[in-house]
Order: structure tokens, then C-alpha cells, then sequence
């Protein structure tokens, strides 16, 4: 039986780099709020609280209100 002279080697392994606070803070701030206005639209965006006069807003997310188990029948 013949043996090998090579010596395995490790492989270097990959480190992530840290990504600092200040870097993410801005974006999670603008998706929280964007997706605030888009519950606000889907949930609430009919009657009362009306910020857009008519059934156009309604229409454009009837299907998401019942997905998302919100009545609006």
C-alpha cells in the first residue's frame, strides 16, 4: 500500500464582514414606514379614514384585504 507524502491542508475560511449600525439604521426606517403606509392602505384606506375620496383604492387592494383577513364586505 502506497502512501501519500502531501500533507492536507485547511482551508481558509471565509469571514463576513461586520456591517456597522449607521449603514442599516436609514433603510430599516424607510421599510418600517413604507410598510406602514402600505398596511394603512390595505386595512384602512375606506370610509371615516379616507385620505383619497372614491372606491379606486379599494379596488386596487380588495383581493389583498381578504388575503390578509382584513372585512371589508
Amino acid at each position: 500500500m502506497a502512501q501519500s507524502a502531501v500533507q492536507p491542508t485547511a482551508a481558509p475560511t471565509a469571514v463576513p464582514e461586520k456591517l456597522p449600525i449607521g449603514a442599516i439604521a436609514p433603510w430599516a426606517v424607510f421599510f418600517g414606514v413604507l410598510m406602514l403606509v402600505l398596511l394603512y392602505f390595505v386595512g384602512a384606506e375606506q370610509g371615516a379614514t379616507s385620505l383619497v375620496s372614491g372606491e379606486g383604492v379599494h379596488e386596487w387592494v380588495h383581493d389583498a384585504r381578504h388575503l390578509l383577513g382584513f372585512p371589508c364586505h
